[in-house]
């Protein structure tokens, strides 16, 4: 446990309060394997992609076009290539007025009425008893298309178009008697064949969009939905990396590793266990802290054992639509065995396996209940040759429903907890070993590890990256100390705020209240032997709120 005295002013800078930080990890959770159904070889990552691409889209639009331009020519009164040309036709607009003349001078041979819009055509012995006198007769009434008029041709089709006033009514008993042809128009979007047209045209994009998805949702199974190609984890080679993870990369965490290796060594010789009767654990459930390495525990029994390594996260189970997270169980586990002896990881295995006695819930969900089920049908399927380990990992077992831990499905529950001082060096020569970190000669991991009571493996990954982004800042070409001291000091207080200054009467409180501490600490340490003694006061305000603060190293 780290602990550190911070001070904090009201507005007044009148009262002051103490506030007892206890860092006993990071909030932050593990990455490793999160949000992806399986790892693959090499640097290769799981992402997104949209269902249309851009080119995709130009393809569209000519599709589109082309099937607009046949539907264009099956339209009727247009001719198809290759067919005999037909009459063109000209519509002219006339008055009302007109349009009665000619119905009662029996002129007119068809009309065709759409609401208060009337279009009607001449009888053929009008048209030829002077075509160009009459139109030379409409010129003289109908002044607004005299241009129009002018330019038609005689032999071409009119079409003459009037608006009837709201208050006439149309002179249907007068077309009776003059037997003129009438009705209103056809709406229809060109009968049978374009239907056909646009309903092909619909099922087409149906069937691009589909096409664009990685796999039909009848074989989805885990790790398809975000990339076309599927690939095996044959090798091991699971590590965000790329590299295999071994025992040796974990630390820190030695009675987890103990408990684990069992599982490795029934993979490797299950003879030597079979022989005898003896059947492997079927389910193994690693609980711990977000940081302590249950990911990495994961990883390292695969890497060992050199078998495929099926990692998901559990809440990729759960879809909107009832009976998904269940196929995708099922598809899961078919998979691992397909591919046994192998290893199913489940990250986060409480998002779908919450009690259901509705403790920890207020509404039902069928849906993780139904995968939830499915996941307890799969692991009772077991025998003892199928060679496939299922492990769990969770930050909150309390919550799990006791069907998935009874014995025959989750055997074993293994804590992963926090290091101690020991655990913390061996994680940081891990780190830096790994990195290959120059060190300067003043830096004692040993020292570091009594600074970070209370980390996780995450936080001491972060702690030397920190160290080496703080040194590389400074230019320097070693990691020394002091990097370390102030990497440790923003994990737990957070960045100074330099550019913030505090008026002369507040930063005076603010370094009475921290001489305080330091005065209450020396004199404890004086009085009781073993006790840390202050090594550090500050008064710059950090951003985690804290405006100063006492620093006494903590001891485990």
């Amino acid at each position: 446990m780290i602990l550190i005295q911070q001070t904090r002013l009201n507005l007044r800078g009148k009262k002051t309060r103490n506030l007892r930080v206890r860092v006993q990890g990071s909030g932050r959770k593990e990455k490793q394997g999160k949000n992806n159904w399986w790892w693959l070889k090499g640097n290769n990552r799981w992402r997104w992609q949209p269902i249309i691409q851009a080119q995709e889209i130009g393809v569209l639009l000519i599709q589109l076009a082309i099937v607009m331009f046949v539907m264009r020519l099956l339209r009727p009164g247009i001719p198809l290539p290759g067919s005999e040309p037909r009459t063109s036709t000209t519509f002219v607009s006339v008055p009302y007025s007109e349009f009665l003349n000619k119905i009662n001078s029996n002129q007119v041979q068809k009309v065709e009425v759409d609401g208060v819009h009337i279009m009607f055509k001449l009888k053929k012995d009008a048209i030829d008893a002077g075509s160009v006198e009459s139109i030379g007769e409409l010129n003289s009434k109908l002044q607004d298309s005299d241009s129009l008029l002018q330019s038609v041709n005689p032999t071409k089709r009119i079409v003459y178009t009037t608006t009837r006033p709201s208050d006439i009514k149309t002179p249907y008993e007068k077309m009776v008697e003059n037997d003129v042809q009438f009705g209103s128009p056809d709406k229809r979007s060109g009968g049978f064949l374009n239907s056909a047209l646009i309903a092909l045209f619909y099922v087409a994009v149906l069937a691009g969009l589909l096409h664009r998805f990685p796999v039909s949702f009848s074989q989805n199974s885990p790790g398809q939905l975000r990339n076309r190609k599927t690939s095996s984890s044959r090798g091991a080679k699971v590590s965000e990396q790329g590299e295999t993870v071994t025992f040796a990369d974990v630390a820190g965490v030695d009675e987890a590793k103990e408990e684990l290796e069992e599982i490795v060594e029934f993979l490797k010789n299950p003879d030597k266990y079979t022989r005898l009767g003896a059947r492997p654990p079927r389910g193994v459930l690693l609980v711990g802290l977000p940081g302590t390495g249950k990911t990495l525990l994961a990883k390292a029994v695969a890497g060992e054992a050199e078998v495929p390594f099926i990692s998901c996260s559990a809440s990729e189970f759960v879809e909107l639509y009832v009976g998904m997270g269940a196929s995708r169980v099922r598809d899961l586990f078919s998979r691992a065995k397909k591919e046994a002896p192998s290893i199913i990881f489940i990250d986060e295995i409480d998002a779908v396996a919450k009690s259901r006695d509705g403790r920890f819930r207020i509404v039902s969900n069928d849906e993780r209940e139904q995968t939830l089920n499915q996941l307890l049908t799969e692991m009772d399927g077991f025998d003892s040759s199928s060679a496939v380990i299922v492990l769990g990992a969770t930050n909150r077992e309390d919550v799990l429903d006791p069907a998935l831990r009874r014995p025959g499905r989750f055997d074993r529950v293994v804590a992963v907890e926090t290091p101690d001082r020991t655990g913390r060096e061996a994680i940081l020569k891990v780190h830096v070993s790994k990195k290959e970190l120059p060190l300067g000669k003043d830096v004692d991991l040993g020292n570091v590890a009594s600074m970070t009571t209370g980390f996780t493996g995450a936080d001491l990954a972060n702690l030397v990256n920190e160290a080496a982004l703080l040194a590389g800042r400074e230019n320097k070409l070693l990691v020394e100390k002091i990097d370390f001291i102030q990497a440790v000091e923003r994990s737990i207080a957070g960045i100074e705020k330099k550019a913030t200054k505090l008026p002369g009467s507040e930063k005076a409180v603010v370094a009475q209240h921290e001489a305080g501490h330091a005065v209450v600490g020396t004199a404890v340490a004086n009085l009781i032997s073993g006790q840390p003694r202050v090594e550090k006061l500050s008064i710059l305000p950090r951003s985690r709120g804290a405006l100063g603060f006492t620093y006494t190293p903590p001891t485990n």
